[in-house]
């Protein structure tokens, strides 16, 4: 099975980053970086409430950075190795369209 991430920006506007090969981030190494990201590209939160969740760092982050950002292969691939962690998956699709990320 093939592991990686893949962000869509819309129709015709994809991103697949590949992990194989690269080192595994835990859990904490990954909520800490996303947490990070959150904040140096001043994401909002997206509920009401004001809580956020890992899911919610995941879009947000993308959205915030755009299609530009993951054109740098070294962050791109720490955002794929950030978000593989964070929902313990090998394989996700973060879709920014339908705010998904599975």
């Amino acid at each position: 099975m093939r592991h990686e991430v893949i962000v869509s920006f819309g129709p015709g506007e994809e991103v697949g980053i590949a992990l194989d090969g690269l080192e595994a981030m835990s859990y904490e190494e990954a909520r800490t970086w996303l947490d990070q990201q959150f904040l140096l590209n001043e994401c909002e939160p997206m509920r009401g409430s004001g809580k956020v969740l890992a899911v919610d760092k995941i879009l947000s982050v993308a959205n915030a950075v755009g299609l530009v950002a993951f054109q740098n292969e070294e962050w791109a691939q720490q955002y794929a190795r950030a978000v593989s962690a964070a929902l313990s998956k090998g394989q996700v699709r973060v879709d920014l369209v339908a705010l998904t990320a599975r």
